[in-house]
């Protein structure tokens, strides 16, 4: 039974969803703009996800989830871009990249449908992380990798945003995790093969030189996940949230 706190708290996580959404929604282009006026920063993060993805990704069925504009899908090689904001896969559409709207807690794919699933800094809108991850782990083939670009909340570039995001449009309505926590939602999933890296030692928007990726978390502002779907993947069950029936307008074609 649904306790009243428990009701109080999905409320309010949707609607900081709702708020961040419309936020993407209403500011695609400014935010799209970010990319171009910090460079650095941008290719800083391309170069750390690139650590972890295959070389070629011929052949491969991949999916960014919170595609956004399609900054990170393009240039990665990334073939479906999946995001709740229209606005947003107007702009990635344009970059002929082929979008879906939808969410991530209800993925409107069938099991073991992708080798490879992306997230760039989306998973801190998520309106539930560890029910997304399990999602992610159905429509992933046995063996499929999960890459995650994240902003590490106990880096100092993490409680440096953490501390202004009620001032920030495009953070006010984010959730940001701790890299450690999201290796621990991957591990209890069954996920194996975990790895990580870090950049961004800087605010971004002081940095004009790009930046190398170095091992470990807690120190860069931008974490890179990588983890594998393995044998425990199948047995392991966690016991979450009922995401709402709502989400299931999402996964058309757009």
């Amino acid at each position: 039974m649904q306790t009243t706190e428990t009701a109080k708290t999905e409320k309010t996580t949707e609607a900081e969803e709702a708020k961040a959404t419309e936020t993407f929604e209403q500011h695609a282009a400014e935010y799209d703009a970010w990319y171009d006026r910090n460079r650095p920063v941008y290719t800083s993060e391309l170069l750390a996800l690139k650590k972890f993805l295959p070389e070629s990704l011929k052949g491969l069925k991949t999916l960014e989830i919170g595609v956004g504009t399609g900054r990170f899908t393009l240039p990665l090689g990334i073939g479906l871009g999946l995001d709740p904001a229209r606005p947003m896969l107007e702009l990635a559409k344009k970059r002929g990249i082929e979008v879906l709207l939808g969410v991530a807690e209800t993925l409107p794919f069938k099991p073991g449908t992708f080798d490879l699933v992306l997230i760039v800094t989306a998973i801190a809108f998520f309106r539930c992380p560890p029910g997304s991850l399990k999602e992610i782990s159905r429509i992933l083939k046995p063996g499929g990798q999960v890459v995650i670009g994240m902003l590490d909340r106990e880096s100092p570039l993490g409680q440096h945003y953490e501390s202004k995001k009620r001032k920030n449009g495009f953070s006010s309505g984010a959730n940001f995790l701790a890299a450690a926590e999201v290796e621990a939602y991957l591990w209890k999933l069954g996920f194996e093969r975990l790895e990580s890296c870090q950049t961004l030692s800087g605010i971004p928007e002081e940095m004009n030189t790009i930046e190398r990726a170095w091992p470990g978390t807690g120190k860069g502002g931008f974490a890179v996940l990588s983890a594998w779907k393995g044998r425990r993947n199948q047995r392991i069950q966690l016991s979450l949230p009922e995401v709402s029936s709502k989400s299931r307008a999402f996964g058309r074609k757009f």
